[in-house]
């Protein structure tokens, strides 16, 4: 493939160190040439989820000798590239300091734009580059730190539709592996114990089920996850299968309905052109196998296509930092300022209510 447009990515808001060579045609397709991510699961998993400070540290340690190496792995010098694409935010404030500001530093020495990177909007834009997906579709995007439904317009143009009111759903999941005793991350945790539970055994609630509003809530799921481990304390291993795979099930059920009213407004609105819409699906907890499986299947009978980029791209990684910052050059957006800030929240929809909070009692929307 002719690469017009070469770019180094960096990513580095939360707990993986990561870099990446990108290239883009003039067609707009997209090569992987290079990528490497350093993983912090060990320095963490004593503390059952990320220390910031550990975070950042380790960031600093990494990112030389990664860059070096996603390079060296291209067989590509900094003369070659195109730009430097690094994420900005949101994210925690010590790891994105390091992250853009090594990405400036290269880009000033190399005499090379700079692209700042809104996080999420390298989600958004990574099934473009792994699936080839048209413009307008609906992204979910579920991680740690984020549950949101996104229309996606266009590069720069997002619509956010729906959001949890108080805790992300990957933040739900690690919380529930807490409780219960299991490792960290608790995503994969509690999806392996779920497999040999039963899932009726314990009846849970679906947050938000039925209203009309897109919007999610898992602060009562978990508690009444807690409520039943103590009521059936001491736990043996059966009931910690039994209540991960009840936990499991309420979240599908929770996010079916959340996903098939957000596809069926996507139809009445009429923003299918063409081809069958899609439904991307990003974040660590994409990787978790039953609500893959559900989301697979609500497709299929509402005519969408469902797209979800490999497993390691739907976590964090440089790949879709380096590809929305190509993105932006294709679109004619202008590269930033060296003097552009990180900043820990970042709002895809500018234009969207916070809604963090409006949940709890007291708390303002």
């Amino acid at each position: 493939m002719k690469k017009s447009k070469l770019f180094l990515g960096i990513e580095s808001s939360c707990d993986e160190t990561a870099a990446a060579i990108v290239a883009m045609d003039a067609d707009g397709r997209g090569e992987i040439v290079s990528e490497l991510v350093l993983s912090q699961l060990e320095e963490h998993a004593a503390f059952g989820g990320v220390v910031p400070e550990i975070a950042a540290r380790a960031h600093v340690e990494a990112m030389d000798g990664l860059i070096a190496g996603a390079l060296a792995n291209a067989d590509v010098s900094l003369s070659d590239l195109d730009g430097i694409a690094a994420t900005i935010g949101p994210g925690l404030i010590g790891g994105l300091i390091v992250g853009a500001m090594s990405g400036k530093a290269i880009a000033y020495a190399a005499g090379k734009p700079f692209y700042g990177i809104n996080h999420l909007e390298g989600h958004a834009l990574t099934a473009r580059l792994t699936n080839g997906v048209d413009f307008p579709f609906l992204m979910l995007l579920v991680s740690g730190g984020h549950t949101q439904i996104v229309l996606v317009k266009g590069v720069g143009q997002y619509e956010r539709w729906g959001t949890t009111i108080d805790d992300a759903l990957g933040e739900a999941f690690d919380k529930t592996a807490k409780l219960l005793g299991l490792g960290y991350p608790g995503g994969p945790q509690v999806e392996q114990a779920a497999k040999t539970g039963d899932p009726k055994r314990i009846p849970l609630p679906r947050p938000m089920k039925g209203e009309a509003r897109l919007d999610f809530s898992f602060s009562g799921l978990k508690t009444a996850v807690r409520q039943a481990a103590e009521a059936m304390a001491p736990l043996g291993e059966q009931d910690i299968a039994d209540i991960c795979a009840a936990f499991q099930l309420a979240v599908a059920d929770t996010l079916q309905d959340r996903i098939r009213r957000s596809l069926t407004r996507f139809t009445e609105e009429g923003l299918a052109d063409g081809g069958p819409p899609s439904l991307v699906v990003a974040g660590g907890v994409a990787a978790n196998g039953a609500i893959r499986d559900m989301l697979t299947g609500l497709c299929e009978r509402q005519g969408f296509a469902f797209v979800a980029p490999p497993l390691r791209l739907c976590t964090d990684n440089a790949v879709m930092i380096a590809w929305a910052g190509l993105e932006r050059v294709r679109a004619g957006l202008p590269a930033d300022d060296m003097e552009i800030a990180v900043r820990s929240r970042w709002p895809l929809d500018g234009n969207a209510k916070a809604l963090i909070g409006s949940g709890r009692k007291g708390a303002k929307a």
